[in-house]
This record gives structure tokens, sequence and C-alpha cells, in this order.
């Protein structure tokens, strides 16, 4: 066989595909992108991530003039008008900013963009479009898609994904998320704060099943307050286009009398799946496990040698900053160097407001582990920095092991939570004690201070609670 065209060809250029390809060519290796959509960045940028946070923080400013909750400060407006339009144009305008710099990444670091879609041929080549493509190594990042309930095919106009409630034309009478997660709660905050009616149905017990119940428990109570209807223990039966409007019936998880729920617009939000179809791995020898994500050992190598795989694909959070991370380490293990990524410290951000940060274990996962362990937690209604804004709803809670002290976890709700949780990772990171978080001088006033204030509640020493 010739000489392969390629040093490395990344299959994907969402955030681990495109970050993997700039450090291989840093690297001095040469290097291609492919990438099926118009743009770079993948879901996150294009369709996820940055035009949701985009909608969520031109909603939040609106509310807190609209709403009334600025007034305490003097600020005070009447007839506070909203323009949807321009909202959605500034989304764009981000978006189109960002996947732009991406392009310019590619062009500085002489990534070659290859635009199309990717099958192999075998384990050593790939075909985008009539071009054939040989490579050392091929690394899989195409990320992952909408999981979908059987018999609710989305329409795009009335029942929608993420995709298309990041671009509903007007603001929905009443919107009904089907999914208590990450996205349907953000997308839902973002219509509610704009005028819709918002029902939120979850199957499981509660929102967020995977975060710590205490958390999760207040941050329902936050949601109800702030106007969105949680309906949890509830099983989704059917979902129904009527005209220009949707009905979903639905009944108690445990069995019960089936009730309907009238709609405008129907958001299907219960998951993500790892997107490989198309990829045709099966020429490579390659299997995937029972949850259709590709095997890989720790250093992001598959079973087929020259093959590697990132992101959504792979075990593990389906989160952006996740992949970016994998896309690093495995980059530097194709250069012969050292890369690891310490998925025990992955933290996860829910961006409505109050935001949620977590990072580590949960208290129900230490508990059903058999670990001894100590809590230490401070309000954010005793924060300095929280009074002042007026914005005082949650609070910080470390969790640390009872014998050594280490810190195992961090769960954070209130306004700065996706700011602060960074410390928090860094600090179980460097393996640090709830002593050394307490021991380290913050900056005051902050918020950041209730973290340092639940550091030392873990001993039973807080200051101002």
């Amino acid at each position: 066989m010739a000489n392969p065209e390629f040093d490395v060809v990344i299959i994907g250029g969402g955030p681990g595909g495109y970050v993997g390809a700039i450090r291989a060519a840093q690297h001095g290796l040469k290097v291609a992108c492919v990438e099926k959509r118009a743009a770079l960045g993948g879901t996150c940028l294009n369709v996820g991530c940055i035009p949701s946070k985009a909608l969520l923080n031109g909603s939040h400013l609106y509310e807190e003039l609209a709403g009334g909750h600025l007034a305490k400060f003097g600020v005070k407006a009447d007839n506070v008008s909203f323009d949807l339009s321009a909202l959605l144009g500034e989304k764009y305008k981000a978006v189109s900013e960002l996947t732009g710099g991406i392009a310019m990444l590619f062009k500085k670091n002489k990534v070659e963009w290859i635009k199309g879609e990717a099958s192999f041929v075998d384990a050593k080549s790939i075909k985008v479009g009539e071009r054939t493509i040989t490579a050392k190594n091929f690394v899989i990042a195409t990320g992952s898609e909408v999981v979908l309930l059987p018999g609710m095919t989305p329409d795009g106009e009335v029942i929608v994904t993420s995709t298309e409630a990041l671009n509903l034309p007007k603001v929905p009478e009443h919107l009904v998320v089907i999914g208590g997660g990450y996205i349907g709660l953000e997308m839902g905050s973002v219509w509610r704060r704009l005028g819709a009616k918002v029902t939120v149905v979850e199957y499981a017990p509660r929102i967020v099943p995977a975060m710590d119940i205490e958390v999760a428990n207040a941050f329902a109570k936050i949601l109800t307050k702030q106007g969105l209807v949680l309906k949890t223990a509830t099983k989704v039966v059917s979902v129904e286009r009527t005209g220009a409007g949707a009905t979903v019936t639905v009944e108690p998880a445990a069995g019960g009398p089936a009730e309907t729920i009238t709609a405008d617009v129907v958001l299907l939000s219960i998951g993500r799946r790892p997107n490989t179809d198309g990829l045709n791995l099966a020429a490579t020898g390659l299997a995937l496990d029972a949850k259709g994500r590709i095997p890989i050992g720790h250093d992001f190598a598959t079973t087929v040698a020259g093959i590697w795989a990132i992101g959504d694909v792979v075990e593990g959070p389906m989160l952006a900053h996740k992949a970016e991370d994998e896309g690093l380490a495995c980059a530097d293990n194709i250069a012969g160097l050292a890369g690891y990524v310490n998925h025990d410290v992955i933290p996860a951000v829910v961006y409505t407001h109050p935001e949620v940060g977590t990072v580590g274990k949960t208290e129900e996962e230490l508990k059903a582990a058999g670990i001894a362990y100590k809590v230490g937690k401070f309000l954010f209604a005793a924060n300095s920095r929280a009074k002042t804004n007026r914005d005082t709803d949650g609070f910080v809670k470390v969790l640390a092991d009872a014998k050594t002290d280490r810190v195992l976890g961090v769960h954070i709700i209130g306004a700065m939570a996706g700011t602060m949780i960074a410390q928090a990772a860094q600090a179980m990171e460097f393996g640090a004690s709830s002593e050394d978080i307490a021991l380290t001088c913050h900056a005051h006033p902050t918020h950041s201070e209730a973290l340092k204030e639940a550091a030392m509640a873990v001993t039973g020493k807080a200051i101002h609670m």
C-alpha cells in the first residue's frame, strides 16, 4: 500500500473532533477533519450549547426587566417589549462568529477541512463523496443524535427536537417538554421566560434523575416557583398532532388513569444516542457495545489498530468539554505522548437560573459504594455577594471522605454555579481535601466564598452560618 495521505484523519468537526485535529497538527502531524455540516463546531456550536446559551441569556435579561425584578435597584421601565427576531438574530451571530473562528484556526494550523460524510472502506481508508482518503490513524468523533420515543416522530413544526426549539417562529402558548433533563429544562426555561406556559413530563420520580437528590429536589422547587409545571413519575403514552397543535397523553409511571395535555409545541428531549450510522464500521471489524458505543481503552484506542474514538460515541457523559479533553488526550497519544483524561472529575452544568453545577460523586453514589463521607453545606442566603445581588436561591454542598478528608464531590445550585464548579473540579483534580479549600483565601465579597464556607462546614466550622 502506498504511503497514507494523512497521519491523522478526524471524522467529525465537533468539540472533540476539531480540538483533536488542532492539537494533532500542533504536534507536527499532517491532519484532515471530515465534517458533513456546512459549518464546523458540531451539535454544540451549531444547534446545542452555544445557541441555547444565547437564548437563555437574552430571555433572562428580558424577564429581569419585564418582570420588575430590577425595580428594587431603581431600574424601572414601563411597556417593556420583546423582539424575538432580534434575539434569534443575536443567536445566529454568536454561532457564526464561533464556527467561523474554528475555520480560521484550521487554516492557521494547516488542518484540511474535508466537507462531506465519511464511510469506512476498510481499517486504513475512508470514502467522502468520490474521494478515497487514506491515513495512519482515524479518530471517530461523530457525536450523538436525539433519541426518539417509538411512534413519536418530530415534524419540525409542532412536534420538535431541541434543534427546532432553538428557532421557534413565535412564543408558544403552551410548550410541553418530554424529558426533565438538562436540555429540556434549559429550553423550557427560555420559553417560559418569554411568556409560554411550560409543562415538563419526566418518567423518573424526579427531574435530572442522576443529580444529587437534595440538589435535584431544591432545583425542582425553584423551577416550580418560577412557573414551570413539573409532572414527574409520569409516562408519555402518545403524542399526536392535531391541526396547529398536539395532544399528549400521559399516565402515572406506576400505572393509573391517563390524562391528555393540549400543547402548541411538544419538545422531545429524552436523551441522545451515539451517532455511528453511515460510518460502515463493519468494514473495519469494529463492533459496538450494547448501548451503541464504540469500546475503547484508557488511551482512546479501539480494538482495531489505527482507529481511535472520543466524545459522545464512547462511554461517559455526553458533554462538549469531556469530548474536548478526550480530543486533546487522544491526539497526544497518537503523537506518542501520554494523553490522559480523569473521568472521575468531569463537571456538568444546567444553565437555567439559578444554574446547577456538579462534579464528582453524589451522596447516593457514595452510599451505594459503601464509602463513609462527611457533608459540608452553605446557603447562598448567608453569602454577602448573593445578598447584595438579591439573588440568594441555592447552596453549595461539599462531600469529603470521612477518613482522608479528600473531596469526593461538589454540588452547587446558585446564580454562579457554572463558573464556581471549575474551582471544585480543579481542587479535586489535585486531590484536595476540604481543609485545602477551607484554608485557601477567597476574595470578598464573592459567590465563591460559599464554597470556602461549605468546605469549612465539613468539620462543622463554617463562620457565617
